[in-house]
């Protein structure tokens, strides 16, 4: 059984106990219980349950329901020491709720820039080479393709070598007319050598969608933007770029296939959507390996958990293992979830400079 219908089957039932939980707390409306129908009441009081459904659709409406259902209990637990006899701290948690996930809501829709400085003691041959890296961008789902494109145009003010995109542009619920705007995006970007893509978990799609792989690869290469696939690049006479296959992929090279003929004195960045592997990344020549596809975790606590479970080995930020260099994008939006908490959308610069300039 996968770790994500392990993950479905615990969010139901802990989903299912909330809702009557919280079905038991609308109590705390008045006006509802000055209503003297109980027929009426009971339809009053089930309809306030299902208007974040009714708002935010099933799976944002869930990560709402499971919020006011945590922090409720929370205040509950503290209330059994306070002995509170007002109603202060259901008030309290509707508050903290409201506030808590608005955050969140915040940091899913607006994009930040993270700026890396990766040091190396070998010879790249330039002062700084600059990569912009762009991950889970799963457009539909907090932006159409033609906002895809304006925030292309803002990060293209930023001057880069390459553009590396880590998989997961669509995915699929992204109708084909986003598909193809996200693809000219793309072509929108200006880097001295190129633009290079990797597929992610989602890009292929797991089911019946409105456009094939094979038409999200035609637009890509219309758009100029370098598909790798198990592929070894050289981008200058000191730098190598590899783009690895997705993990869930069975006909995907082990890392150590893909750099058998690779000069180790060269610079190695490594592209690869999911951040596993490690220990093999780790113990190859590769010296970067940028990677997407947890979205930093999305929800607390769904980072460490995923780590704890072996699902990713890490889930955001900058890692260093051996004496390779791990970068983790928490990507410029989501699947399906409109919020993020304990993190925020991004795209990533990383500048790499040598020791010894």
């Amino acid at each position: 059984m996968s770790y994500y219908l392990i993950g479905l089957i615990i969010i139901m039932i802990i989903l299912i106990l909330l809702m009557v939980y919280l079905y038991k707390k609308t109590c705390i409306i008045t006006i509802i219980n000055n209503v003297k129908n109980k027929y009426l009441r009971f339809f009053i009081r089930i309809l306030i349950l299902l208007l974040p459904f009714i708002i935010f659709g099933f799976v944002n409406g869930t990560i709402v329901v499971i919020h006011f259902g945590v922090f409720f209990l929370l205040f509950d637990f503290i209330n059994r020491f306070v002995h509170d006899k007002t109603n202060i701290f259901n008030y309290m948690a509707i508050l903290l709720t409201v506030i808590y996930l608005s955050v969140g809501f915040y940091q899913n829709f607006h994009i930040y820039e993270t700026v890396y400085n990766i040091e190396t003691s070998k010879d790249i041959g330039v002062d700084n080479f600059r990569i912009i890296q762009i991950s889970d961008s799963h457009t539909g789902t907090s932006f159409d393709g033609n906002k895809f494109k304006k925030i292309v145009s803002d990060i293209n003010k930023t001057e880069s070598d390459i553009v590396v995109i880590t998989g997961d542009l669509v995915d699929d619920s992204t109708s084909k007319e986003d598909m193809i705007l996200s693809c000219e995006a793309l072509g929108m970007f200006t880097p001295k050598y190129g633009t290079y893509f990797v597929y992610g978990n989602h890009d292929k799609g797991y089911y019946n969608k409105n456009f094939t792989a094979e038409d999200l690869e035609l637009e890509l290469q219309k758009n100029g933007v370098i598909i790798l696939e198990d592929n070894v690049i050289d981008i200058t006479d000191k730098i190598t770029l590899i783009g690895r296959k997705d993990r869930e992929d069975e006909t995907r090279q082990s890392i150590f296939e893909l750099t058998e003929y690779v000069d180790e004195d060269k610079y190695i960045i490594d592209l690869n959507h999911q951040p596993n592997d490690y220990e093999n990344e780790s113990n190859s020549k590769v010296d970067l390996v940028l990677s997407g596809h947890s979205h930093g975790g999305q929800m607390i606590p769904l980072g460490p958990i995923g780590k704890l479970i072996g699902a990713n080995n890490e889930y955001k930020g900058l890692h260093k293992h051996n004496n390779t260099s791990f970068i983790v994008n928490t990507g410029i939006s989501g699947w399906a979830v409109l919020f993020k908490t304990g993190t925020k959308s991004e795209y990533t610069v990383i500048n790499i400079r040598s020791h010894n300039e």
